[in-house]
């Protein structure tokens, strides 16, 4: 294919994309995505705190939450990073008990709202079990859970290791700024892992890792950019304080992580539009 055929392919997808998005009413699931993760968000941080403190692992939940809103907008994450500090400085030993139970079953509902909007995306009629669905969703919390502990684990740890490997091998020491990229690294591979994860698992119905691959890698990308244009946004422009008073940083991160979901929503469509897209074209070439 020429460069002008790609881009015109590009070009057809997007629209199509975006065409979708708005007849599936995704601007509206991205709104009861992001209400759905931030009321999420809360509970599935305790169930995290009451986890670590049950294996004593001290303050993981913390470092693991400052790990989650380091992606984050500072304007966005300042507010809502003080209550969480508020709410898991709280001593947590009762695991298992009915709170964190409740907290599991809360948290997985945000991914619920995932897959509705996945299902959305790739017009596939959900026809799994209530019962199905809910253990799934709460088995990926709990996956989700074991593997931010284990990333956390590995950032406390690494320097230490680190540091202790330099002291018998000191021309390593050029290697460490090579090192402290490698986390962002591997935090950036874990985002692509959930996105995978995400939608392989919760829509109904099959897809090919390249079926999901361009939405996943658009998902990725428009999430930095998205990040980044929202905090330049906040810190020259504007001034939720006067708008929302005591309610600011709710509002602001509730407004953020409806971008967020915006995007997401909008990297199902587009796997959906690529797929449309080649099955016409094979159409095409089996009629010619």
């Amino acid at each position: 294919m020429s460069i002008f055929s790609i881009l015109k392919a590009v070009g057809t997808i997007i629209g199509d994309a975006i065409s979708e998005m708005s007849r599936d009413d995704g601007f509206a699931i991205a709104s009861h995505v992001a209400l759905s993760s931030l009321l999420a968000l809360f509970p599935f941080l305790i169930f995290i705190a009451a986890l670590t403190g049950f294996l004593g692992l001290g303050d993981m939940a913390d470092r693991i939450a400052e790990m989650l809103f380091d992606a984050w907008p500072k304007e966005v994450a300042g507010p809502i990073a003080r209550e969480i500090t508020v709410v898991l400085t709280e001593p947590r030993g009762d695991f298992l008990t009915v709170g964190v139970i409740a907290s599991v079953w809360f948290a997985s509902n945000g991914v619920e709202a995932y897959r509705v909007a996945l299902n959305r995306a790739y017009r596939e009629p959900e026809n799994r079990g209530f019962i199905y669905r809910r253990l799934q969703a709460i088995a990926l919390v709990l996956i989700g859970s074991a593997i931010l502990i284990t990333f956390a684990f590995l950032i406390v740890f690494a320097p230490l290791v680190w540091t202790a490997v330099l002291k018998y091998a000191p021309f390593l020491e050029e290697f460490t700024a090579r090192l402290n990229l490698s986390r962002y690294l591997i935090a950036s591979i874990l985002t692509l892992m959930g996105l995978f994860v995400a939608h392989f698992v919760l829509p109904a119905g099959r897809r090919g890792f390249f079926d999901v691959l361009p939405g996943v890698l658009a998902t990725l990308v428009l999430w930095m950019v998205s990040g980044v244009a929202f905090g330049i946004y906040l810190a020259g422009f504007a001034n939720y304080v006067s708008t929302y008073a005591g309610l600011a940083g709710v509002m602001t991160a509730l407004i953020f992580l409806y971008l967020v979901s915006m995007v997401f929503v909008l990297g199902g469509e587009l796997n959906a539009a690529t797929l449309r897209w080649r099955r016409r074209q094979a159409e095409a070439a089996a009629s010619a």
